[in-house]
This record gives C-alpha cells, sequence and structure tokens, in this order.
C-alpha cells in the first residue's frame, strides 16, 4: 500500500484585527467573513467575548486550548462551535472554508440563559434559518446603521439568532487534546491523516514507543483509551465526508470498516443513534 503523503505546510495568518469587530451593547452581535484557503490556519488568539465560529461551507477545525490541555473540533457546515470569553482558540481550514464567526456581547450570553453548558467549548447544529440569519449580518467592520429601520432589522436579527442558539442541540464531538508533549505531537498527527494508519501497533510505530506505552499515556493524559479516542476522530471525519455527500458505503470502506452495518453499529453505539439520523444535517 503506498504511503501516504506528508500533509502540506499549512499557510499560518494573525487574527483580523478583532476591536474592529467588537460588540456592544448597542450592537450585541457582530459579524465577521473571511476566505480560508485548504489547510489555512488562523493563529491561536482570545477575546473578551463570546464567539461562534462556523463556515458557509467547508469545513474547519477549531483547536481551543484550558488548563493543562485543550479540545479540538472537526465541523461541517452545519455545526458550530461555541467559544467563551477569554478561551485561546485558532481555526484551521480543513478544505476551502467561507468562514463565520459571531462575536457576542455578554449582555447578548445573559440572554441565552443561566445553563452552565455557555461556561464551557461545545458544538452546536446550525439550522437553515440561523444560517439565514448568520448571512443578514452587516460583516462590514465600519457599516453602522444609520436609519431607524436598520437599526430595527439589525435588532430583530440579533434576536432571532440567540433564539435560534437557544434552541440548538449540542452535539458530543469534541477531541480532547494534550498541551504538548510527544502524545500532542502524535493527536496532532492523526488529526492530519486519521487513515495513515489502521491500528494502534502502527500509530505506536509512528511514535517510536509501543502500544502499550501508547495506551497508558491515552489513559494517563486525556483520561481516556486510545479506541474511545480514534473512534471520535472516526465520527468527526465520517461526518466531513458525509457533508461532501459521499453514500455510506464509501464512508464505512474509507474509514476501514468491513461493512457498511459495521459501520452503522459503531455510529450507534458511540452517538445513540443510527447514521441516517447523525448525519441528516450534514
Amino acid at each position: 500500500m503506498p504511503r501516504p503523503p506528508s500533509p502540506r505546510r499549512r499557510a499560518s495568518l494573525p487574527p483580523l484585527d478583532p476591536q474592529r469587530f467588537a460588540p456592544s451593547i448597542e450592537r450585541p452581535l457582530r459579524g465577521k467573513v473571511r476566505q480560508m484557503a485548504h489547510q489555512m490556519d488562523i493563529q491561536p488568539h482570545r477575546h473578551d467575548w463570546a464567539q461562534l465560529v462556523f463556515s458557509i461551507n467547508g469545513a474547519v477545525r477549531v483547536s481551543t486550548q484550558g488548563d493543562g490541555a485543550g479540545s479540538t473540533y472537526l465541523v461541517p457546515p452545519s455545526r458550530a462551535v461555541w467559544i467563551p470569553p477569554g478561551v485561546v482558540h485558532a481555526v484551521t481550514a480543513v478544505e476551502r472554508a467561507n468562514l463565520r464567526t459571531l462575536y457576542l456581547h455578554e449582555s447578548a450570553v445573559v440572554q441565552l440563559g443561566a445553563d452552565g453548558a455557555w461556561g464551557h467549548c461545545r458544538v452546536l447544529e446550525v439550522s437553515p434559518l440561523m444560517r439565514e440569519l448568520v448571512l443578514q449580518l452587516v460583516v462590514d467592520p465600519d457599516a453602522v446603521p444609520g436609519l431607524p429601520a436598520d437599526v430595527a432589522r439589525e435588532r430583530t436579527i440579533c434576536a432571532l439568532i440567540l433564539d435560534e442558539m437557544r434552541r440548538a442541540r449540542s452535539l458530543q464531538l469534541g477531541l480532547p487534546l494534550p498541551r504538548e508533549g510527544r502524545l500532542r505531537r502524535l493527536c496532532e498527527a492523526m488529526l492530519d491523516q486519521p487513515l495513515r494508519h489502521a491500528d494502534i501497533e502502527g500509530w505506536a510505530a509512528h511514535a517510536a514507543t509501543s502500544a502499550r506505552t501508547l495506551s497508558r499515556w491515552f489513559r494517563e493524559e486525556l483520561g481516556t483509551s486510545y479506541g474511545q479516542w480514534r473512534q471520535q476522530l472516526l465520527l468527526a471525519q465520517a461526518l466531513l465526508m458525509a457533508a461532501r455527500k459521499q453514500p455510506m458505503r464509501l464512508i464505512a470502506a474509507e474509514l476501514g470498516y468491513a461493512s457498511p452495518s459495521a459501520f452503522s453499529a459503531m455510529v450507534t453505539r458511540a452517538v445513540g443513534v443510527p447514521p441516517s439520523r447523525f448525519f441528516a444535517e450534514a
């Protein structure tokens, strides 16, 4: 079997000046757009306000940093990543992407409710209505609504977006990541080329260690098993493939499953619903 090609060097860019898009009491939600080429990434940064990030087309990877560890989220256009204020994060385009970002003032976050889940990063479903509402937000940082009708329209759009966010279903799609070290480098390699090795022995050899030692790294540093972590990675990869309208039999084969039924059984065990339902929104 031919060896997969090495990942291409990424074009790493600083974030656009966030202060130009800063939300306020008067404008509690601000929209921003950025076109990203394949494998382009936006360097790690943080904001004083909350953020919702997703793409209109093309999949993106959002990585966050916490105390001693972090997480990464692979999301197609039908999903978005919620990032609370102050969390360090970076974005990578898994494929060419039209990135949309919402910045939320603390007054808008209060309107989302007292649910403690808003204090943590998570993945949300993006309804067709919320997608269209985000597209209607002004993305020119220097444009200020002047007419009363324009101000009223923007406030109405913001109120509807917040309502859609409250209604959005949360999905367990995040992958924990160590802050640094050999396991971090290995996890990054698995994210870049998830199908490069089919089993733990292959990835252990990649990291110049034994399968037993690699299993211990996952348990001690991430609190999960290698098998559970890789299963979540394959689910995220399958979601990206489903977003490209690839048939289930092809997804199962690409991910190394002997049959579509075996793949379907894995998805059902992992998320509690069959693939037809899990991938429907993708």
